[in-house]
């Protein structure tokens, strides 16, 4: 199998083009390709297909093989593998995954693409739709009790489900391998989640860590950063425009306050390398 090793922000995806290659089981590549000590490396696989409702379609893993609904990170290094491989010479287009479409404009440099703003659509508060157990229709500064400490939660959708808790202390030093599990599978998510923590620096930056369910803490997470600011915005915490500094880079993210308005996400894609892997044998090798 040929693919293309991408990172945003140093959330590294293996992707695979479609157009070219068939794999009869996408999940069990990639877990293959995701292992960083059996296989290419990385926090996931994202495959690049045909879309009949967009103009490219991409299919989202985790390290663990489930299929996630959406990667801000992983759509903008899609923006970048189409321009950059021949695949389309639009600067705006469309890409699908799991049914949502998303709109990417594309900033070229020297024939490549460096950055990319992605419309990431309204963000989803209502309880059910996260899905998170709440008992009213909102989870806006609500509490919960994850290993015997009340930590204040904030849940947002975009288009996949995030649970935001504000800390006082630098993020480096909040033991995230220890809470992050505690936070994915609590009772409260029927689905697991995303959990971002996140501390304040002033009313256009914050600082955050991800834990990020079916992979664990990532460098950087787009749908992440975009949730971090529309809480950040609802909890009158930033201004409507927020630098979130990631472990792997910076993210500009910008929403009006509006639930009905999108928010919109810039970042850098960037390109590591591309290879080819023999997917039965480096199966065998692990097992």
């Amino acid at each position: 199998m040929k693919f293309t090793k991408m990172h945003g922000c140093g959330n590294d995806y293996v992707y695979v083009n479609a157009f070219k290659e068939k794999l009869p089981d996408e999940s069990a590549a990639a877990r293959i390709v995701a292992d960083r000590h059996f296989g290419v490396g990385g926090d996931g696989m994202i495959v690049i297909a045909p879309s009949e409702k967009a103009d490219f379609e991409m299919r989202m893993y985790n390290a663990d093989g489930t299929r996630a609904e959406m990667c801000g990170n992983g759509i903008r290094c899609v923006g970048k593998y189409v321009y950059d491989h021949g695949l389309t010479d639009k600067t705006e287009l469309t890409v699908e995954s799991m049914g949502a479409v998303k709109h990417l404009s594309l900033f070229v440099e020297n024939g490549a693409v460096t950055r990319v703003r992605v419309d990431m659509g309204a963000p989803v508060l209502e309880s059910e739709k996260i899905p998170v157990v709440c008992a009213g229709e909102r989870a806006v500064d609500v509490p919960i009790e994850v290993l015997g400490q009340t930590y204040r939660m904030t849940c947002v959708s975009m288009g996949n489900p995030h649970c935001v808790v504000f800390i006082d202390t630098p993020v480096a030093d909040f033991p995230l391998e220890t809470i992050g599990p505690a936070f994915e599978r609590h009772e409260r998510f029927p689905q697991r989640v995303n959990t971002e923590f996140v501390r304040v620096r002033s009313p256009h930056e914050v600082e955050m860590r991800v834990w990020e369910r079916g992979t664990g803490e990532t460098l950087a997470c787009g749908t992440g950063a975009c949730a971090v600011a529309v809480a950040a915005i609802l909890n009158r915490q930033t201004d409507k425009e927020v630098t979130v500094h990631l472990l792997g880079g910076d993210l500009e993210i910008a929403w009006s306050g509006d639930i009905n308005d999108s928010v919109y996400m810039t970042g850098p894609a960037e390109t590591v390398f591309s290879g080819e892997i023999d997917l039965e044998n480096i199966h065998a090798v692990k097992e």
